[in-house]
């Protein structure tokens, strides 16, 4: 296993890092535990999570997925565990948290205090902003519309203020945000610079071989702001696991939650999907291995954040990570990509 520093920390993550919201929907306490000692045996000391979990979201499960890995982690040298979770903001709906979820300090200092009970324990490495409260496009949507702004939307700078106070208090190490822009990138930069405050480190979003949109704006963006990506769906909710095109999805995500693939099915999706499986065969590989090795070898990703309902699929992504992309794989990827594109943009 590879190990990568994160710019501006002492974080020293695994190149795979451990994604847990199947937590306390799809998989039990003791599936979760079992998959937490796995990840761990395999040299993955990355693990993600978010006070919003499991998915999908539900005011009956909400903040089990923290309480699995708290069960968990109380039990492990916690210096030895890079912890990464979030705080949800507005515009998803989830009246359930704090009465709808908002940036304000006040919520936000009640989400790590949260957090922090439901994880047992006394601090966060990484705290993440699960997505902008700004109006901007994301879950399958591309098209920005500035109608769509509320005049009541906290800015970036009083989000940063409530978050320095968590840091400064002991509770959080270092910053992230997720599902952001070009230009949230460089606004986070801009106001920490401004106002002596810290700088987010991380940036928490999509990218797989069906959606490559981040390397256009927000490489660059990231790069001169030196904020590292965590990749989340490198396997873009399961399609690239070749496992739809197998049949043997009976109780995959887009089978048992279809209102969540919707940013999946798009036109030419499942062709793309079926020709990565067939390059990836052609050179000995899973079409999940491949998917993940790809994300993994890009010098942009800091850590590749994967999930998993079994083990065995636990195994296979862990395993990925002794894959490197040769230069004939690297080809055929790229003809691809110039056949395809970004299809599940």
């Amino acid at each position: 296993m590879q190990y990568r520093q994160l710019p501006g920390t002492d974080l020293n993550v695994s190149a795979l890092c451990l994604g847990t919201m199947t937590f306390g929907e799809q998989n039990s306490e003791a599936d979760a535990h079992a998959q937490l000692d796995a990840a761990v045996a395999g040299g993955i000391n990355f693990v993600d999570t978010a006070e919003m979990y499991p998915v999908p979201a539900n005011g009956n499960t909400q903040g089990r997925t923290e309480e699995y890995v708290g069960s968990w982690l109380e039990k492990q040298p916690r210096d030895q565990i890079v912890l990464a979770t979030k705080v949800a903001g507005p515009n998803r709906g989830m009246a359930w948290i704090r009465g709808g979820p908002q940036f304000t300090a006040a919520q936000i200092e009640q989400a790590c205090n949260d957090s922090l009970r439901r994880l047992r324990t006394d601090y966060i490495d990484l705290y993440q902003v699960h997505w902008p409260a700004r109006a901007v496009p994301m879950f399958g949507n591309s098209l920005y519309d500035p109608a769509d702004e509320k005049p009541d939307t906290p800015s970036v700078h009083e989000q940063l203020e409530a978050l320095t106070r968590l840091v400064q208090a002991g509770k959080v190490r270092h910053l992230g945000v997720s599902n952001e822009t070009a230009w949230g990138v460089a606004e986070w930069g801009r106001v920490a610079d401004a106002h002596g405050l810290p700088r987010v480190r991380s940036i928490q979003n999509v990218y797989n071989l069906i959606n490559r949109a981040f390397e256009s704006g927000l490489v660059e963006a990231c790069h001169r702001e030196q904020v590292a990506l965590l990749v989340y769906s490198p396997l873009a909710f399961g399609l690239l696991s070749g496992k739809y095109i197998t049949g043997d999805d009976r109780d995959g995500r887009m089978t048992r939650f279809p209102q969540f693939g919707v940013r999946y099915r798009k036109p030419f999706v499942d062709e793309a999907v079926a020709a990565y499986a067939a390059l990836a065969r052609e050179h000995g590989l899973t079409p999940a291995q491949l998917a993940l090795a790809f994300v993994r070898s890009r010098w942009f990703v800091a850590t590749t954040i994967i999930g998993a309902t079994t083990m065995a699929q636990l195994a296979e992504n862990i395993g990925s990570s002794e894959i490197v992309i040769s230069a004939e794989l690297e080809a055929g990827i790229e003809k691809l990509y110039r056949q395809y594109q970004s299809p599940a943009l």
